[in-house]
């Protein structure tokens, strides 16, 4: 048995799924093998000892012997294992009958164990096969199944992407322009064009998909760049200032870049960026270096430890050798380059520890006058994908920087931060296109890295695909869009953690008050009067409750009118409050004051209140001047002429 243990060959380790991960492992039921196995060799060891006896009877003691070690010989043979079989047969035969019982049971459970296809074929088909080790010619048909399917993922990429399953987080209703995941993909960050930046952590969400943190770093800028450092202990915030910004984990301002002289001619001269920022990232290996690039035309990298003045500056030249502006910029893999992509359409290389002149030059990347978006390494290195704002995505081999190797057109873009993204096995090429509104879905091209032929297409929204993320250790895709969403596809075999983790927590209910209840005390004995009524259910008390006011502490309404209860009324219970209230309310012209009083004189004699009843019988009858009209001044003499 522990030769046959010692060294299973690959078709075993394949069928029992120690070659990979995902295989599935032959279940066993161990006691079902060990009640077989002893029913087998008690009934194999009843006949030898019935036959030996027979034996015993004919023949001799010396023929007796030969047979035996015949029929171990033969029994060896069949399971492979023959020396150490024979020789304990050989051992136990020449003993008593008692331990030759005994070892003719485990020769028959050895020989139970190790089964070979012929002595199958003879037995029953139903019969399962016992013990751990199973024979070299057996292929078990789940296994075949899986070897299958690797096989046809390795031949058919498509069946690698992870969209069975999506979850929507809803960001906002503006467009998300920005998505960053740390390394250990535990924490999604997205921004947006409305200034926000919105904190997701996928262990902590449940499935009503809650961001739990939301801030404006950069007050009324537009977000243009999320990424999470190399370590994942920072951030870097890009938005449509000139200062980038470094954030911790949880929010938390860590470093501001400082702002050059705009006065100063040569950028070189000033300390940091003196325009608006288009893109930024983290060094791939120093976890304290970050890049950034700006519409004052320079690319520029910074060390984390000292925000008053940029590491080194790289300008961008034209073929005049004149400025211009950098959209996009990216590292290498191993950090030791800096990639530009320009908006005269060239895409500039440098070494990153000389910045005078460019170590690699394509000059007509892409058309002149157009943003290109998005510049990135393969996981290898050796090949450079851009995305671009003339509506196709290229892929080049920098060594050969003459023409690309391949190129897709027809795939709009109306944003300056439209990704790409190559898959965790480098085979596949991932970008996003622009819709216009009412112009259909935005969608997610896959396209293989080889051949750029288009592998498969998500219909992602009716809005514009912005960015796309493929993060290698979770094996899901995230999805910023042009309407405010981001979503995350997965596939619940191939992807690891991530949106799996909160799906499938439940979405926790609101409970109200527990203050509202009071505790049901139990009185048996007491008089009907007195006794509580038994609650039936803790929420259907809870309703009661709420409806009545003393319980609910319900907040009295305003008072309506002039006050009630004690209550002051909203104009105040003074008369000078009263007097302004109704002076404010009354629109009569007061500007002639006799005409005012004259107005109610009427209705003051024929319904007097105040002071003519007093004196009804005394008062004597009110007489008012009479207006006279004016006399002609001509017939007077001069002197009695009214002076003007």
């Amino acid at each position: 048995d522990a030769e046959m243990l010692e060294g299973p060959d690959p078709e075993l380790a394949a069928t029992m799924g120690f070659s990979g991960f995902g295989k599935k492992a032959r279940t066993f039921d161990l006691e079902a093998m060990f009640e077989q196995t002893r029913r087998t060799a008690v009934e194999r060891s009843r006949k030898v000892l019935e036959a030996r006896e027979r034996d015993k009877e004919e023949k001799a003691e010396k023929e007796f012997r030969n047979p035996c070690v015949d029929s171990s010989a033969s029994a060896s043979s069949a399971i492979g294992a023959g020396s150490k079989l024979t020789q304990r047969e050989t051992a136990c035969s020449e003993s008593e009958d008692s331990s030759d019982e005994e070892v003719t049971g485990s020769a028959v459970q050895s020989q139970t164990y190790a089964r070979g296809p012929a002595e199958d074929t003879d037995d029953d088909e139903d019969d399962e096969f016992i013990g751990p080790p199973l024979p070299p010619g057996f292929k078990d048909s789940d296994g075949n199944n899986d070897n299958d399917d690797t096989e046809e993922e390795d031949y058919n990429p498509v069946k690698k992407i992870p969209d069975s399953h999506e979850i929507t987080l809803q960001h906002g209703t503006k467009t998300v322009s920005a998505l960053g995941l740390d390394p250990s993909g535990a924490r999604l960050i997205t921004g947006g064009y409305d200034y926000d930046v919105k904190f997701w952590d996928f262990a902590g969400m449940d499935a009503s998909l809650q961001a739990f943190r939301s801030l404006q770093p950069c007050e009324c800028h537009q977000i243009k760049s999320l990424q999470y450092s190399s370590t994942g202990d920072v951030i870097l915030v890009v938005s449509g200032n000139s200062q980038a910004k470094v954030l911790d984990r949880d929010g938390f301002p860590v470093m501001e870049c400082i702002k050059g002289d705009q006065y100063i001619v040569d950028m070189t001269n000033t300390k940091g960026h003196t325009a608006m920022l288009n893109s930024g990232c983290w060094h791939p290996k120093i976890k304290e270096e970050f890049l950034t690039c700006s519409n004052d035309g320079t690319v520029r990298t910074w060390d984390l430890n000292s925000e008053k003045k940029h590491k080194s500056i790289f300008k961008p030249r034209s073929v005049q050798g004149k400025r211009v502006i950098p959209t996009t910029c990216t590292y290498s893999r191993d950090g030791k380059l800096i990639a530009a992509g320009c908006q005269d359409g060239s895409i500039q290389i440098w070494d990153r520890n000389m910045n005078v002149h460019t170590k690699f030059h394509c000059r007509q990347a892409h058309a002149p006058g157009t943003d290109t978006s998005c510049l990135t390494f393969s996981y290898d290195g050796t090949v450079l994908a851009s995305r671009g704002g003339d509506d196709t995505l290229k892929i080049w081999d920098i060594r050969q920087f003459k023409k690309p190797l391949n190129s897709a057109e027809r795939l709009p873009s109306f944003f300056p931060m439209t990704d790409c993204c190559f898959s965790p096995d480098d085979k596949i090429l991932v970008t996003g296109t622009s819709v216009k509104k009412g112009g259909g879905s935005g969608k997610l091209f896959f396209f293989s890295r080889e051949t750029f032929q288009k592998l498969y297409e998500i219909e992602v929204t009716d809005a514009s695909v912005v960015r796309c993320l493929w993060h290698p250790k979770l094996n899901q895709i995230m999805v910023g869009t042009g309407n405010g969403l981001a979503k995350v596809y997965y596939d619940p075999v191939k992807s690891q953690r991530g949106a799996k983790l909160c799906v499938v927590k439940t979405k926790r209910k609101e409970r109200q008050a527990e203050t509202l209840t009071q505790d049901y005390i139990i009185t048996p004995h007491a008089l009907p009067m007195f006794r509580e009524p038994r609650q039936r259910s803790t929420r259907k008390q809870l309703e009661k409750d709420r409806l009545d006011p003393m319980k609910s502490h319900k907040p009295e309404p305003p008072v309506a009118g002039p006050g009630r209860g004690g209550r002051v009324g909203t104009h105040g219970g003074t008369l000078s409050s009263y007097i302004v209230k109704n002076i404010a309310l009354d629109k009569t012209d007061d500007s002639n004051p006799r005409e005012a009083i004259l107005r109610h004189a009427k209705e003051a004699e024929e319904n007097p209140y105040w002071v003519a009843p007093a004196y009804a019988k005394t008062q004597p009858k009110t007489v008012f001047a009479e207006v006279e009209p004016e006399d002609d001044e001509t017939d007077k003499p001069e002197w009695k002429k009214r002076k003007i």
